[in-house]
């Protein structure tokens, strides 16, 4: 209930403008991720003990009996000097929950060779067909030579295919005839293409195929059981508000980005963040926005930006996203190169994680061709932190808008519009 007190009884509303926090609840929202919750749950465990040996603080983590591994807690010492009063024992707590969507995702991915190839050509389709290719690559090369890499490989196997059937074919005619040398080639490029598909675990390749596949097949638009998903999101995150915690942080990474967005832009027009006592933040990290903003139906994630922006003085939003991982758009602000900044809004801090600063040589040297590890980095340790830690900024002492207050975006921030669409969900026209 909104008013009563913290464990340290100090009411949680009467801390609500110091930017102190002594019970935070943090949402997680994961991207295009078909692997239980629970995986998050051990890397951050894992991840925050590190942390807290290079940071010199205290961490502990527990697991939240009954929840299937979706939750977890957390109890931190974390040195601020410039708080005070701090509890008697100078702990923070924080209650994490993963809001997972894995279902959806393993359901994307039922596919087939043949359906995944019908994806490849309708997907490329899509993105050409619109003109959102061309734009995303005035944008960031980066994040689309990434996005290249699925159907290259995949055509690639398909080449590989071919070729081998028509040794094997060549092999048989003479002794067989045209007929089975025909049902000889098929069979053989099937099984090059089945032997693919099933180290896909080290390639990637149908993997990623399914994941821009899924984003693009309608176009920018949610499909109706990712819907579903952001209104459950939503009502998760809006139960939260009236419980004694002195900030709610939903943090988006990659494809979870946008469905945090989505979220708490909902919850804004619906008016169930007026007169939060908690204070609301978001943080997305690695996000890829713009993948989906500049395609045309995608109406409702423009719509979820402006709104989001404009209401920055209710949430404020963090967004964090490096130039050595490909896999997103490093210092692109999602709401300006979408073309749907308000007047006057401000929109999210734009900063970069600097991996090639906040990891040691030794450590980046490790990391820096390791291209999907290295977009999980958000997530982990850094052997020389800077003002990015991932363990602070959810268990710490305080809420991520005083903590950035006064914080300037970094150097190289990208604002100028590029979506060809801007048109937004319930605007007039």
């Amino acid at each position: 209930m909104t008013g009563q007190g913290g464990q340290d009884g100090t009411p949680a509303a009467g801390r609500a403008g110091t930017g102190q926090v002594f019970r935070r609840r943090v949402f997680y929202i994961p991207g295009f991720d078909p692997f239980p919750p629970r995986r998050y749950r051990e890397l951050y465990r894992s991840e925050a003990t590190l942390q807290a040996q290079v940071s010199g603080y205290e961490l502990h983590v527990r697991g939240q009996p009954g929840s299937g591994g979706c939750g977890w807690s957390v109890a931190a010492r974390i040195p601020e000097p410039e708080l005070a009063p701090e509890r008697p024992d100078g702990m923070t707590d924080a209650e994490v929950v993963v809001l997972t969507w894995s279902a959806i995702v393993r359901g994307s991915m039922r596919h087939g060779i043949v359906a995944t190839y019908g994806q490849l050509l309708r997907t490329a389709w899509i993105y050409l067909s619109t003109g959102a290719f061309q734009r995303l690559v005035h944008l960031r090369r980066g994040p689309v030579l990434a996005a290249l890499y699925p159907f290259a490989v995949l055509l690639g196997q398909a080449a590989l295919a071919l070729v081998f059937g028509v040794l094997a074919a060549g092999l048989v005619r003479p002794w067989l005839g045209a007929g089975a040398a025909l049902a000889t080639a098929l069979g053989t490029g099937w099984l090059v293409l089945a032997g693919f598909r099933r180290i896909d675990n080290r390639i990637f390749a149908y993997y990623l195929m399914h994941d821009f596949a899924f984003a693009a097949r309608q176009r920018g638009a949610y499909p109706a059981p990712l819907e579903a998903f952001i209104a459950g999101a939503a009502d998760r995150i809006a139960a939260a508000l009236s419980d004694p915690v002195d900030e709610v942080l939903v943090v988006g990474h990659s494809a979870g980005a946008h469905l945090a967005i989505s979220a708490l832009a909902g919850l804004l027009r619906d008016g169930r963040l007026a007169g939060a006592k908690p204070q609301v933040a978001l943080l997305t990290l690695g996000q890829g926005v713009p993948m989906l903003t500049f395609l045309p139906r995608a109406e409702r994630l423009r719509a979820d930006l402006h709104d989001l922006a404009a209401a920055h003085d209710r949430v404020f939003w963090l967004d964090v996203t490096a130039p050595a991982d490909g896999c997103c758009f490093a210092l692109c602000d999602p709401v300006a190169v979408s073309g749907v900044a308000p007047a006057g809004g401000k929109g999210p801090l734009v900063l970069s994680a600097a991996f090639s600063q906040t990891l040691s040589p030794r450590r980046w040297r490790a990391l820096r061709r390791r291209y999907w590890r290295l977009h999980f980095q958000y997530l982990c340790a850094f052997d020389r932190p800077g003002h990015y830690d991932y363990f602070r900024l959810t268990a710490g002492p305080v809420t991520l808008a005083r903590r950035y207050r006064g914080k300037a975006a970094s150097p190289g921030r990208r604002t100028a519009p590029r979506s060809r669409y801007r048109t937004r969900a319930g605007a007039a026209t």
